[in-house]
């Protein structure tokens, strides 16, 4: 069946129909990541969005639901060159096109992506439209796909109600890549015993798993709950995680957190909750031209002056000269455009990353922040 690619600026890409052949609008936007698909689709962040893979071929070691970030997909729609129809994986447990089908996500397969980035890149994100419909007159489509706005995602990613995730055991196989081989001695589980609160705007499957392998007591809140519940179960330090949107939207959540950042409480942010403990403390965020997407993007530590290779999902950065230097300074820079990737707050047992130290299946460069996290309360304990 055939498919096409709407862009708001009047560009059409014809193609083929993968998954659901339901007709969606949505913001457009490109990841560069060469492995990872399903957990691209499932990665809330993506709420509210359609995703063009920019590496040609997709879906070729098939579909492993182990690997799934959350219970679901979430894209509003998936676009590829080329998709993979018979996969090659002893892990392979279905086909991409079956999930897609299965997930209800439209997709369109047979386009130049290499030409379709290239109009994203040079003219910024834009929104867009998957259908099946031939339109003979594009004036009624490209008002819906101009009207298009992403909105109450972090709500709708969020879990409904909190539940707790215990620490791994010491001999189980672990999930992540990342600890593979296991644990030799309990000082590598420095975790132990420590009781972390994850504020879930959009959480990653991996974020609480990181932390549970490593020997801690995870409890997940939803979005919207207050600092003070969080502070009640007395948690040794605070996660607060990745999500989909524009930061400014959580005018309530970024009031809890700013509760949370008065606390004495060690706090560990990632990508959304990076940007909302900015927004929290009297810095300003605003977009992208076409965000940063995929797991190649080169992080520069300011203090040591080494690079990492990171692992992101954002369409939105914190804005360097709205920083306060007597609340926050930048820990982080990207090396491609020099914008932020990190914040050490002053004064504070908080830091927070644009980036993904969780990444799965990676690089996993920069996993060890997850080990100052734990060294963090540590400390915070013995003080």
């Amino acid at each position: 069946m055939k498919a096409y690619l709407i862009l708001e600026d009047g560009t059409v890409f014809e193609g083929q129909s993968i998954g659901s052949s339901r007709e969606v609008v949505s913001e457009i936007v490109f990841n560069t990541s060469m492995t990872g698909y399903l957990e691209v689709l499932t990665d809330p962040s993506y709420a509210g969005q359609a995703v063009v893979m920019t590496y040609p071929l997709i879906g070729n070691y098939g579909i492993a639901r182990q690997d799934m970030e959350s219970k679901k997909a979430w894209p509003d729609g998936y676009i590829v060159r080329e998709l993979s129809r018979i996969p090659s994986n002893f892990r392979s447990e279905d086909t991409i096109q079956h999930f897609l089908s299965e997930q209800d996500i439209p997709g369109i397969c047979g386009i130049d992506t290499r030409a379709l980035t290239k109009i994203l890149r040079e003219k910024g994100t834009m929104n867009g439209m998957i259908t099946t419909t031939s339109y003979s007159d594009l004036a009624e489509p490209l008002k819906r796909i101009k009207e298009y706005r992403v909105t109450g995602v972090v709500k709708a990613t969020s879990c409904r109600e909190a539940y707790v995730l215990e620490p791994a055991p010491y001999d189980a196989e672990p999930i992540s890549i990342r600890t593979a081989e296991k644990p030799r001695s309990l000082k590598e589980r420095r975790g132990a015993g420590k009781r972390v609160a994850l504020l879930d705007l959009g959480a990653k499957k991996n974020i609480a798993q990181s932390l549970a392998e490593r020997g801690c007591r995870v409890t997940i809140y939803p979005s919207h709950t207050t600092a003070e519940e969080i502070l009640a179960g007395r948690p040794d330090g605070i996660m607060l995680s990745n999500g989909p949107g524009d930061p400014k939207e959580n005018v309530d959540v970024i009031r809890e957190i700013r509760k949370l950042y008065e606390s004495d409480v060690p706090i560990f942010a990632i990508c959304l909750g990076h940007q909302l403990m900015a927004l929290a403390t009297g810095a300003d965020t605003y977009k992208l031209k076409y965000g940063h997407r995929g797991g190649n993007h080169p992080v520069k530590d300011l203090e040591t002056g080494r690079v990492y290779i990171s692992s992101q999902n954002h369409g939105y950065a914190v804005d360097m000269k709205s920083l306060d230097p007597k609340v926050a300074v930048p820990a982080f820079i990207n090396v491609n455009d020099g914008t932020n990737e990190g914040l050490r707050y002053v004064g504070k047992n908080i830091f927070t990353v644009q980036y993904h130290p969780e990444a799965c299946p990676g690089p996993q460069d920069s996993s060890y922040l997850f080990d100052r996290f734990l060294k963090m309360m540590e400390v915070s304990a013995d003080a």
